[in-house]
């Protein structure tokens, strides 16, 4: 983790608890905190998202509240800043969950959401030389994400990415798949996931977790994955672990400097 890092992270984690001491909702923070770490262009997410093997960016993001299991998402929407802003229209301007695609550009341009200046220049890529590529890959992810409880007790749960590296055109990760990059319900917790994506939707992890640390355990043995993530209970509880080497994370409680590391154990 660069030093500019985590002083996004320090800022993203100010941002959201302070709108929570505010009174905001749980998913007013989650998405304000998102599109801090989205703008900063130094995190796969937003401005920083990696090109797809075409040359060009697609991203995911979703967001989920936990009171009345409400939930958006965008995959592989391109040209805007802030998808998790996208996912939020998702959920409360229309009666989907997921919108994927040029109708996914499309809808985030009807509401006239900020548009990236770079998004890649497209570019003919070889099918032969691109499965050579991606069949080992295990390169870094950078997903961000959050999670947060606000005083009338929801809680809620978000995340945003431009994928992996040397990804095939088209791919679509763990993130925007609602029970799987995320989960959020008041009664159970809220959990967002980052990682190898592919193992974390064949566990649909985000809902399973319940004890965090067996399931990661889980998604090693079994499938040989590698992932991350973020863990609140309704209680205010969290925890985050990784079975990844490092994951750069990082907490507040409102008092001195906000804690950032790249491993937790």
């Amino acid at each position: 983790m660069t030093a500019s890092q985590a002083a996004c992270l320090r800022a993203a984690l100010q941002v959201g608890y302070h709108l929570l001491d505010r009174g905001s909702s749980a998913l007013v923070a989650v998405e304000q905190t998102i599109r801090v770490l989205e703008r900063s262009g130094l995190f796969n997410a937003g401005t920083g998202a990696h090109l797809q093997l075409d040359g060009v960016r697609r991203m995911d993001a979703s967001i989920m509240e936990g009171d009345s299991l409400r939930a958006g998402a965008v995959a592989s929407i391109e040209g805007i800043v802030h998808p998790i802003t996208a996912a939020r229209l998702v959920m409360e301007e229309t009666d989907h969950v997921l919108l994927v695609g040029p109708m996914a550009t499309k809808f985030a341009r009807h509401f006239k959401m900020e548009r990236q200046p770079f998004t890649g220049k497209p570019r003919r890529f070889s099918y032969e030389t691109a499965l050579r590529k991606t069949a080992h890959n295990r390169e870094r992810h950078g997903t961000v994400g959050a999670v947060a409880l606000d005083r009338a007790g929801t809680i809620a749960a978000g995340a945003s990415t431009g994928g992996i590296d040397r990804m095939l055109p088209g791919r679509v990760g763990d993130t925007p798949i609602i029970g799987c990059g995320v989960y959020a319900e008041n009664e159970t917790g809220a959990v967002s996931m980052t990682g190898l994506g592919e193992g974390i939707i064949r566990l649909a992890v985000a809902k399973e977790i319940c004890a965090a640390r067996l399931v990661l355990q889980k998604l090693v043995a079994r499938i040989q994955g590698a992932a991350g993530c973020l863990v609140l209970t309704p209680q205010g509880r969290f925890t985050i672990r990784h079975s990844t080497s490092h994951m750069m994370a990082g907490y507040w409680a409102g008092r001195g400097i906000p804690v950032v590391k790249d491993t937790f154990r």
